[in-house]
């Protein structure tokens, strides 16, 4: 009878004394490299949940002062105190609002200047400019 040796893989390669210690410093380059972009990837969401929410507060405050018995200015007011309740009061403090006639139809628009944030909601070096438009209601006969 013969007898038959099995094998399960490769034989095992003669680890080098070099190597030793070399997982642990892929492990904290690497960690290092994936903390920094998962929070590179938060700030970026960060500044895009900013733009959309002045964006909002804008078009909102725009509808409001475009309605027959308010003025752009009333919008300016409504865009404010959103900003003030969904943010922070320093991202409300440069808003402004006008009339304004787009292709012949008399408008509202609401504009808003705010810093782009950049550690956090930290931020003043670049301003973030949006703009919102309302179509204005006509003033009924005889109203005030």
């Amino acid at each position: 009878m013969r007898w038959i040796e099995w094998s399960v893989g490769p034989e095992p390669a003669v680890r080098d004394a070099g190597d030793r210690g070399a997982a642990i410093v892929d492990f904290a380059l690497i960690g290092a490299f994936l903390t920094l972009l998962f929070v590179a990837v938060l700030q970026l969401a960060l500044v895009l949940h900013v733009r959309n929410t002045l964006i909002d507060c804008a078009g909102e405050g725009a509808r409001f002062g475009a309605l027959a018995d308010r003025s752009p200015q009333a919008g300016v007011a409504r865009t404010r105190v959103l900003i003030r309740a969904e943010l922070n009061a320093r991202y409300a403090e440069q808003v402004s609002g006008r009339s304004a006639r787009v292709d012949g139809l008399d408008t509202v628009e609401i504009r808003v200047q705010a810093p782009i944030p950049l550690i956090g909601l930290i931020g003043r070096t670049r301003m973030l400019s949006v703009t919102g438009h309302a179509l204005a209601e006509p003033q009924p006969e005889g109203f005030r």
